[in-house]
């Protein structure tokens, strides 16, 4: 059994090391506390000591609690070898046109992928054709995807978790990514859904008064609620004005900062002695709504209920340290689904900002804007010359029109058929840059007329927290 068990963890990341030393260090606590059998006590304790060693000798780091192996924090500090891609919650870059490199993500990450078995598991519990983020691998990675599976199977509800950080006014189309799939991830499993607006975190990173922050979250808000959600099933909040309202989330965030220390978060986030407090308490804002307790009017204070995050993996580190604290104070983990970066127009190496209006379709462009920006900014994996492009293709790998087409083209056939002409030398740039034009300007325009009809009232009502239409 040794043999086995030594075999088996040197094929675990340090990642995944990380997370078996921290949950035997929960099995040696709960074996005291529920006293039970010394016999039994010291033979998990001899575990432990024994997974701490194999973590030692595979970081060359002495195990701390909640404090990842710095290989990973070395991700959002900025530093990084050479051709190693930088990710964290604010920085998005690699030097690959094609973007950042997921399957090597998923290692570092320690995360799951989300393959074929668990699209095919996700169909037979819901009885709906997979959504498109799931067939064409925008949604890749997961956390704990197949036990919020295994509790829906056996009649167990759980409730969805997404956010926005409302930096501007104007939203793009590469928001709505989380939104269009939470959305469905909604209405498949018939499930409450709540929308954290982190207009406190833009403050204390932003050039923002708290004023000008929470405005930004009120206009986000009609774009999140144009998408379509239902406001008997959805609460959304912004933490400037919920915070201080509900009992149960400022609990959660301070047993959350009761458990993770200033050298924890320094290692995960990046944090220095010069940030501010704000800064290095925010981390326990933002893992608070992945608790149902959070939400006492929606789950009549019930602590267990399983909670499903989708979210781009940049925001991985953030329930990462959710995930660590989670079982010390006596709560559920979050599950997650990871989507991959929707890239700039100017290709896939960076995040697109929204003070560059040139670097993504916002959702305020007229079709006019739409198709100048598309014409003259994406990037184009096409050839030189007409000659060339006809004679050797172009790249789907790299070009942003294609990459675009991926995500908001629904007609699977057609997307491939693009792909093969494309990529054949049939069809030039300029024809695959006129299919995404006459793809997203019907697309934006009828967000627009949606939002057009998005009243403040109905703003106060989906911001009103109250009980929603399920029963626990």
């Amino acid at each position: 059994m040794a043999d086995i068990e030594n075999c088996d963890l040197k094929s675990l990341s340090p990642l995944q090391l990380f997370e078996k030393v921290t949950e035997q260090g929960e099995k040696v606590r709960a074996l005291k506390a529920g006293k039970a059998p010394k016999d039994e006590i010291d033979a998990a304790v001899r575990m432990l000591l024994s997974l701490k060693l194999s973590y030692k000798t595979a970081t060359g780091q002495d195990y701390q609690a909640g404090l990842p192996p710095r290989d990973l924090a070395s991700i959002n500090n900025g530093t990084k070898e050479e051709d190693e891609d930088l990710v964290d919650p604010w920085t998005v870059q690699t030097s690959n046109a094609k973007g950042v490199d997921y399957d090597k993500l998923i290692v570092r990450f320690g995360s799951s992928k989300i393959d074929t078995d668990l699209i095919n598991r996700i169909e037979r519990a819901t009885g709906q054709k997979p959504h498109r983020f799931l067939r064409r691998g925008i949604f890749f990675s997961h956390r704990d995807m197949d036990q919020v599976l295994h509790a829906y199977e056996n009649k167990k509800s759980f409730y969805l978790y997404t956010g926005r950080g409302p930096s501007s006014q104007a939203m793009h189309v590469g928001h709505l990514i989380p939104f269009i799939f939470t959305k469905w991830l909604q209405e498949v499993f018939d499930v409450p859904l709540v929308i954290q607006l982190t207009d406190d975190e833009k403050y204390l990173w932003k050039d923002l008064t708290t004023e000008k922050a929470y405005e930004y979250a009120i206009e986000n808000v009609k774009d999140i609620i144009a998408c379509g959600f239902d406001i008997n099933k959805t609460f959304i909040f912004s933490d400037l004005d919920y915070l201080g309202t509900s009992t149960g989330f400022y609990k959660n965030i301070v047993r959350v900062q009761k458990h993770v220390t200033f050298n924890q978060v320094k290692g995960i986030f990046g944090f220095t002695d010069s940030d501010c407090i704000g800064k290095i308490g925010f981390p326990a804002i933002q893992a608070a709504p992945s608790f149902s307790s959070s939400f006492p009017q929606i789950f009549n204070g019930k602590e267990n209920i399983q909670c499903l995050i989708p979210c781009a993996i940049d925001q991985d580190p953030y329930f990462r340290m959710t995930r660590d604290v989670a079982p010390r104070i006596g709560l559920l983990k979050p599950a997650l689904m990871h989507s991959v970066f929707f890239p700039a127009l100017q290709g896939a190496q960076t995040k697109m900002s929204a003070s560059d209006p040139n670097s993504s379709i916002f959702l305020t462009d007229s079709p006019k804007q739409i198709k100048t920006k598309i014409n003259k900014h994406a990037f184009s994996g096409g050839r030189d010359t007409i000659e060339e492009h006809r004679k050797y293709g172009g790249n789907c790998d790299v070009d942003v029109s294609f990459m675009y087409l991926t995500f908001f083209l629904e007609d699977d056939d057609r997307l491939e058929q693009l792909k093969q002409a494309y990529t054949s030398g049939e069809l030039l740039t300029g024809e695959l840059k006129k299919v995404l034009i006459e793809t997203l300007q019907p697309l934006v325009a009828a967000h627009q007329e949606r939002r057009k009809q998005v009243t403040d009232e109905m703003v106060k009502q989906f911001m009103t927290p109250r009980k929603l239409a399920f029963e626990f």
